[in-house]
C-alpha cells in the first residue's frame, strides 16, 4: 500500500535538507588550486608531495612551525618599513642630496630604497597569503627553502635599513606619528579586516585540534590581537576629527627656495614659478661674495647647484663666499637641475621651459627682493656668515640690510628678519623689519625681541603650540611641508603658513585629505567592529557545527587513501536507503541511494 502523499513530500523535504547538511559537511579538495597554492609556497606540484593535516593534528612540524613564524615576522617588519619610509617621502630630497654630499655624485636613491621595500614586502605578502589558502584548505605548510631564504633576505634588509635610516634620520620616526593622526582611521579599518579574513583558517584548526594547550595559545592570541585592534580608536588622536564649522583657513605658502620643483632652486625662474603657483612668500638662503655682494645660495660650496667643475676645476670644494660677484655671474645655475631631475619633474616641461631653465645664473639678493616687491610677497631668508679671512665677515649683516633698505625697492614690512645675530641692532637699523624667530623660546624672551612669527620645522606641530603663541599674536610657519597629508595636517592644527618645494600641488587643495566630525568617526568604528565581530562569531559558529556533524555521525571517520577519502557508511543514508525501499517497493544499496557523509567529490 503507497504511503499518503503528504508523508512523501514530507521524505522529501526530509532528504534534501540532509542532502544539503551533508554538502556542508563535506570537506572538499580543490584539486586544481591546492596544486597551485603547494606548488607555489613549497614546490609541491605533484599530489603525493603534498599531505592533509587529519583532525587532531597539528597544521607543520616544528620546522615549518619556526619558518612560518619568521615569516609572520617578516611581514611585519616589512610592513612596518614600507610604510615608514612610504611616509617619508616628504624628505626624500633631503636624503638624496645628503647622499650626494657624502657619495659625491647624484643618484635617487630613496626612490631605489622605495622600490626595493615594496618589492620585499610584496613577496613576503604573496608568500603569507599562500599560507593561509593552504591552512584554509587544511592543508600541512611546506615552505620551500628558496623561500626561506627570500624570508631571512628580507627580514635583515628591513631591520638593517631601519636601524641605519633610525640613526641617521631619527627625526622620520616624528613624521611616522604625525601620520598616524591621518592615516590611524584607515589603518584601524584594514587592521580589522584582516584579522576578521584570519577568523577562518584559524577556527578551521581551532576545532580540529586535540591539544587543550595548543588551543588556548592559537585562540588567547588571537583574541588579544583582536581586541587590541577594536580598542585602538580609544587612543587616537587626531586634529582633523573636529565639529563641523571649526575648520580654520588653509595654511599661507611659501615657496622653499621658489618653486624647485618646476625650476632651477633659488633662480629668478624658480621665484616666478613659485608666484605664479600662488605663493604667499618667498624662502631663501643668502652669502655675502667675496666682493661684498649678498646672493643666493644653500650650500657651503658651489659644487651641487652650479658647473663649477667645468668652469673653476680647480676650486670645486671652496666655499661660495669666497667668490667674487663676477665669477658667480659667469655660472650656469640651471643645467644640473635638468640633468639630475631631483624632484622627476622634468619630463613635463616644454622646450621653451627646458631651455630657459637650463640657462639660469646665479640669482642675487637685489633682483630676489625686487622681484618681491613687484610682486607684493613676503621673503624669509636664512643669512650665511663669511668664514675666516673674508671681508666681510664682521659686517654681514649690516651689508644685507643696506642691500634691502637702499639697493631694492622692497618695504621692509615685507621681509620675516630670520638672523639671530645681533638682533637688537638690527631693529635699531631697521624696526619695521617682521622680526622671526627659528626656535621656540620663552614667551617672555620672544616678546623682549618683538618676535610675530615662529620658523620651526613641521616635527614640531601640535595644536597647543599654535594656541599658545597665537594668544599672544606669534604666528606659526612650518618647514618644509610638500605632502598633501602633511599639508592638511598642519591645516587642521590651525598653522598660519608653511614653507613647501610644491606650491603648485598645495595651492590646488580646497579641504583637507582626511576631516571627520567626532559622531560620524564614532560610528565608522563602532560599526566595524560591530560588523567583524558578528562575522568572526558567525565563522566560529559555523566551523563548531560542522566539526561536531561530523564526530558525532556514526561511523564518520574520514581518512585519506592515496590522496582520496575513503567512503563510510552513516546513520542518515541508512535511514534514507530504507525510506527508498518502502516507497519504490525495490531495494537499494545504502551506499548508492544518497551521496555518503564523507564522500569527496574532486574539482
Amino acid at each position: 500500500m503507497a504511503p499518503p502523499a503528504s508523508t512523501t513530500v514530507s521524505r522529501l523535504k526530509f532528504g534534501r535538507l540532509h542532502s544539503v547538511r551533508d554538502k556542508l559537511l563535506r570537506r572538499y579538495e580543490h584539486r586544481p588550486l591546492v596544486s597551485c597554492l603547494a606548488g607555489l609556497y613549497g614546490c609541491q606540484w605533484r599530489r603525493y608531495q603534498r599531505s592533509r593535516a587529519q583532525p587532531g593534528d597539528c597544521c607543520c612540524n616544528k620546522l615549518e612551525g619556526a619558518s612560518f613564524a619568521l615569516l609572520v615576522a617578516a611581514f611585519c617588519l616589512t610592513l612596518v618599513f614600507l610604510y615608514f619610509w612610504g611616509e617619508a617621502q616628504n624628505d626624500y630630497n633631503d636624503f638624496d642630496w645628503f647622499n650626494f654630499g657624502n657619495l659625491g655624485f647624484w643618484f635617487p636613491w630613496s626612490v631605489v630604497l622605495l622600490v626595493i621595500a615594496a618589492a620585499f614586502f610584496t613577496y613576503i605578502t604573496v608568500l603569507m597569503l599562500l599560507a593561509v589558502c593552504l591552512l584554509s584548505e587544511g592543508q600541512k605548510l611546506y615552505l620551500h627553502w628558496s623561500h626561506k631564504i627570500g624570508i631571512l633576505v628580507s627580514l635583515t634588509f628591513s631591520i638593517v635599513a631601519t636601524a641605519v635610516l633610525s640613526d641617521l634620520w631619527s627625526k622620520e620616526w616624528t613624521t611616522l606619528l604625525l601620520s598616524f593622526q591621518v592615516t590611524a582611521p584607515y589603518l584601524h579599518l584594514g587592521g580589522v579586516l584582516l584579522i576578521t579574513a584570519l577568523a577562518w583558517p584559524i577556527a578551521l584548526h581551532f576545532f580540529r585540534m586535540n591539544s587543550r594547550v595548543r588551543r588556548g595559545l592559537i585562540i588567547g592570541t588571537y583574541l588579544a590581537v583582536l581586541f587590541a585592534l577594536y580598542l585602538v580608536p580609544l587612543g587616537l588622536y587626531s586634529p582633523c576629527i573636529k565639529e563641523e564649522g571649526t575648520l580654520g583657513p588653509a595654511p599661507a605658502l611659501i615657496g622653499h627656495r621658489g618653486a624647485p620643483m618646476l625650476a632651477p632652486e633659488n633662480t629668478l625662474m624658480s621665484f616666478e614659478k613659485a608666484v605664479e603657483a600662488g605663493s604667499e612668500g618667498l624662502e631663501t638662503d643668502v652669502t655675502i661674495s667675496f666682493d661684498g655682494v649678498p646672493f643666493l645660495m644653500h650650500d657651503r660650496t658651489l659644487r651641487r647647484t652650479t658647473n663649477i667643475r667645468e668652469v673653476f676645476p680647480n676650486r670645486t670644494d671652496a666655499p661660495a663666499a669666497m667668490f667674487t660677484w663676477a665669477e658667480l655671474d659667469s655660472l650656469n645655475a640651471g643645467a644640473w637641475f635638468l640633468s639630475h631631475n631631483p624632484f622627476g619633474t622634468v619630463g613635463p616641461l616644454g622646450a621653451e621651459e627646458r631651455s630657459r631653465a637650463g640657462n639660469q645664473s646665479v640669482c642675487s639678493l637685489q633682483a630676489f627682493l625686487q622681484l618681491a616687491a613687484q610682486t607684493d610677497k613676503l621673503v624669509i631668508f636664512d643669512l650665511y656668515r663669511p668664514p675666516r679671512g673674508h671681508p666681510y665677515r664682521d659686517t654681514w649683516i649690516q651689508r644685507t640690510l643696506e642691500v634691502i633698505r637702499n639697493e631694492s625697492s622692497i618695504h621692509s614690512s615685507q621681509v620675516l628678519w630670520l638672523p639671530s645675530d645681533l638682533r637688537s641692532l638690527v631693529q635699531e637699523m631697521d624696526p619695521e623689519l617682521q622680526q622671526t624667530s627659528g626656535s621656540r623660546l620663552p614667551l617672555e624672551e620672544l616678546q623682549s625681541n618683538h618676535i610675530v612669527k615662529l620658523n620651526l620645522h613641521y616635527s614640531a606641530m601640535s595644536p597647543e603650540l599654535v594656541s599658545e603663541y597665537a594668544a599672544v599674536n606669534i604666528t606659526t610657519n612650518l618647514y618644509v611641508i610638500s605632502q598633501p597629508w602633511l599639508y592638511s595636517l598642519a591645516w587642521c592644527t590651525g598653522v598660519h603658513s608653511v614653507t613647501t618645494n610644491a606650491p603648485q600641488l598645495l595651492s590646488t587643495m580646497n579641504t583637507p585629505l582626511f576631516l571627520m566630525t567626532p559622531d560620524e568617526y564614532n560610528l565608522m568604528w563602532i560599526l566595524t567592529d560591530v560588523l567583524s565581530l558578528m562575522l568572526i562569531l558567525v565563522i566560529f559558529i559555523f566551523h563548531w557545527w560542522r566539526e561536531r556533524g561530523l564526530a558525532f555521525c556514526s561511523g564518520s571517520k574520514t581518512t585519506l587513501d592515496n590522496g582520496t577519502y575513503s567512503k563510510f557508511r552513516t546513520e542518515m543514508s541508512d535511514v534514507w536507503s530504507v525510506s527508498s525501499v518502502n516507497s519504490q517497493g525495490e531495494s537499494r544499496s545504502p551506499l548508492t541511494a544518497t551521496p555518503s557523509l564523507a564522500t569527496v567529490t574532486e574539482h
